[in-house]
């Protein structure tokens, strides 16, 4: 399996002024750790005795689908820290031994599936979070880190904007997308509780439109629709008139903000993670069409909705970060949007040439 950009990212990753002592000789719990988010922690942590650290002792990855894992992380299987154990998040389950650093990043993320599983989407982020924060204060672990959502913020008005991470907008709790969002609200709540009650250490995390190497392609979100446009060598497409506008993150840039936050940031509080560039779908397309001009791909701009019946639509027009908070961490977004695309798609491109040559 090709994975020169991941290396590439996790060199670039590693090069942040994060205290990555912090991690040697310690365990590492991750749920979701087959997500592209929490991925890209788990393969810097393994990566880290590569490059002059100890690294962790055990690195584990709490997966529902252990064979799912074992292909995600086929080429660290012999790593004497991987460690993969099967359960659902949402359920009970048991880690023997320590953990010191705690990350739950367990959650259905894409919109296609808050219209079919609504419950499990909800289950991950408040069920499961639930099991993780009893985790962290039995084995009193150093820290949890929470991944949030920018979804929390709701339909924020334009007065507010870029949002500051005390900044909420209306947000309709009987609607069956707010499932995501509700859930990772209470997900919020609840680290904030048991720091208070139990003193366990939780900081939260509020990624914002964060795509790279690891996108599922029919994840349905716009960046995983426009790296497929591009990947198959079609035109773009954009079912709407392009006008929301949204800030995109690339997720290297964004996993050196985790562990930012994750080391330095006050436990109880919440951080924005994302690029404070604005744009619209319009002028993404567009700006796309021009990087990838070679391919002959244009943007084309269709004005119907779109037809999938189980992705549920955002109704929120214009979502930009704060990340004011974040940077006072030392940490910035420095990756641009045509070098995050390219890097996405030569990512997949690669997938696709080393899964051809195994037929």
């Amino acid at each position: 399996m090709t994975t020169s950009v991941i290396d590439e990212d996790v060199l670039d990753i590693l090069s942040a002024p994060v205290q990555w002592g912090a991690f040697d000789s310690s365990s590492v719990l991750i749920s979701g750790g087959g997500g592209m988010l929490a991925s890209y922690m788990l393969e810097t942590l393994l990566q880290l005795s590569l490059h002059g650290y100890r690294g962790p002792e055990r690195v584990i990855c709490l997966a529902r689908s252990t064979e799912r894992a074992r292909a995600r992380f086929a080429r660290y299987l012999d790593h004497s820290a991987l460690r993969i154990l099967q359960a659902d998040v949402s359920e009970s389950f048991a880690v023997d031994g320590p953990a010191d650093f705690i990350v739950h990043a367990a959650s259905q993320a894409s919109p296609r599936f808050y219209g079919t599983d609504p419950v499990g989407t909800l289950s991950a982020n408040m069920l499961g979070t639930r099991n993780m924060l009893e985790i962290a204060r039995h084995k009193a672990s150093r820290r949890l880190l929470f991944f949030s959502s920018s979804e929390v913020y709701g339909a924020v008005p334009a007065a507010q904007m870029p949002i500051a991470e005390d900044a909420y907008g209306y947000l309709d709790p009987t609607l069956v997308r707010s499932c995501y969002s509700e859930g990772k609200r209470a997900g919020e709540t609840m680290c904030v509780a048991w720091a208070h009650q139990y003193s366990v250490p939780s900081v939260i995390v509020r990624p914002f439109h964060t795509f790279g190497p690891g996108l599922a392609l029919d994840d349905g979100r716009v960046f995983a629709d426009f790296v497929a446009d591009i990947v198959n060598r079609r035109d773009i497409t954009i079912k709407g008139d392009g006008s929301m506008s949204r800030a995109f993150c690339y997720v290297a840039d964004a996993t050196r903000a985790y562990f930012t936050a994750m080391l330095q940031g006050a436990s109880g509080l919440a951080y924005n993670v994302g690029s404070d560039e604005e744009i619209t779908i319009r002028n993404l397309a567009q700006r796309l069409e021009a990087a990838f001009g070679e391919r002959g791909i244009r943007a084309m701009f269709l004005e119907t909705p779109r037809t999938d019946s189980a992705y549920v639509v955002s109704t929120v027009n214009r979502v930009c970060p704060d990340i004011t908070r974040i940077r006072q961490l030392g940490w910035s977004p420095t990756t641009s949007i045509e070098d995050s695309f390219r890097r996405t798609v030569r990512y997949c491109e690669d997938q696709l040439k080393a899964a051809s040559s195994l037929r």
